[in-house]
């Protein structure tokens, strides 16, 4: 069996997911991936089974003679505004070929999507057979888009959870015994993150007197760096994965304060790992991975103010409930895995 990956932006996290299809379902992957003008400068590593195609060294006639040369079962494809993507499933959907369009996208009433509900339905079976989403969220995007119940598939997006899930096994019988008073935010410092309203939240509390004995760390890089550099704010340097999780023991309850994320795949990364979780109520995996009052608190986007009692809630909590939350992150964390996300997409066949 082989599957063809048409991809706009190739992260480490998506490397289990194909590693699922070669070794539980005896697959063969080609994934031809964006390489240029993207967030990260991602190198795959090698994997047998998988053969990667850097889309600057990959014209249209290469990945039409790829589908020519093999014999492909099912085409999954991200990247919709590459045209060279859609001529190519356009082609393979008259053989008949079974094609996936995947996102994370989130329904918003926007002109651009408004007008893609209007017309889109009109062209969806022309390009594809199915549509694999995120969450919840996604789903209803995606019948806005025309698909049918039977057409949607769920859990396109997995952390690396067994990563994560060593992180929570290796750091738990510590934090039982010390539960670390830090916050923290690993992400880009931009302002679609939200970073800067954290700073601001922080500072808010320090100058009430209301932190107690917490302290806040952002790990990352970006155009708000000079910015958020201030008293109080401990900075480091963008850390890969495995880095990260290395230093994941010294931290007690992770932040995402986002304007916008259509899906953020570290919701789920630090639920694995254990974290109490807060976020903004605009992340489109806040509804999967955080319960309110459960395993952490959700606020509303850019209200400095909820943000506060958000993080108030955290500190005030004792070092048991804590504790208590992040053994329910890491349950909740649970639902998704690379395992279910291949077997989500290979059901299509089934």
């Amino acid at each position: 069996m082989k599957i063809l990956y048409l991809y706009s932006e190739l992260m480490g996290y998506q490397i289990p997911i194909f590693k699922e299809y070669v070794n539980k379902h005896c697959a063969s992957v080609d994934v031809v991936y964006w390489d240029k003008n993207k967030f990260t400068n991602y190198i795959p590593p090698k994997i047998e089974g998988v053969n990667f195609y850097k889309r600057s060294q990959f014209n249209y006639k290469n990945i039409s003679d790829l589908t020519l040369n093999n014999n492909y079962s099912i085409i999954y494809i991200s990247g919709w505004m590459d045209f060279d993507y859609l001529r190519i499933v356009f082609a393979e959907r008259k053989k008949g070929i079974p094609v996936v369009t995947g996102f994370d996208d989130i329904w918003r009433r926007t002109i651009r999507q408004s007008f893609g509900a209007i017309c889109f339905p009109f062209i969806k079976s022309f390009l594809f057979t199915h549509a694999w989403v995120a969450g919840p969220l996604q789903f209803e995007y995606a019948k806005k888009l025309g698909f049918k119940n039977s057409e949607i598939i769920f859990n396109c997006l997995s952390a690396d959870i067994n990563l994560f899930n060593n992180v929570f096994e290796e750091t738990k019988a510590q934090k039982q015994v010390n539960y670390p008073h830090v916050f923290l935010y690993a992400g880009r410092f931009e302002k679609v993150k939200g970073v800067d309203l954290l700073v601001c939240a922080w500072r808010n509390l320090l100058e009430k007197g209301l932190t107690k004995d917490w302290e806040i760390e952002l790990i990352g890089s970006g155009s708000l760096l000079k910015e958020i550099n201030t008293d109080g704010i401990y900075l480091r340097p963008f850390m890969s994965p495995n880095e990260l999780a290395s230093n994941l023991i010294n931290y007690g309850c992770y932040i995402l304060p986002s304007r916008f994320e259509q899906w953020a795949l570290v919701i789920h990364e630090f639920a694995a790992a254990g974290f109490p979780l807060i976020c903004s109520n605009i992340c489109g995996a806040a509804p999967v991975f955080v319960t309110k009052s459960y395993n952490g608190f959700i606020f509303e986007s850019e209200n400095i103010q909820d943000l506060e009692i958000q993080m108030l809630r955290i500190i005030n909590s004792t070092d048991i409930q804590l504790f208590e939350m992040a053994h329910k992150s890491h349950f909740i964390a649970q639902k998704i895995n690379p395992e279910i996300s291949a077997a989500s997409f290979m059901a299509i066949l089934n």
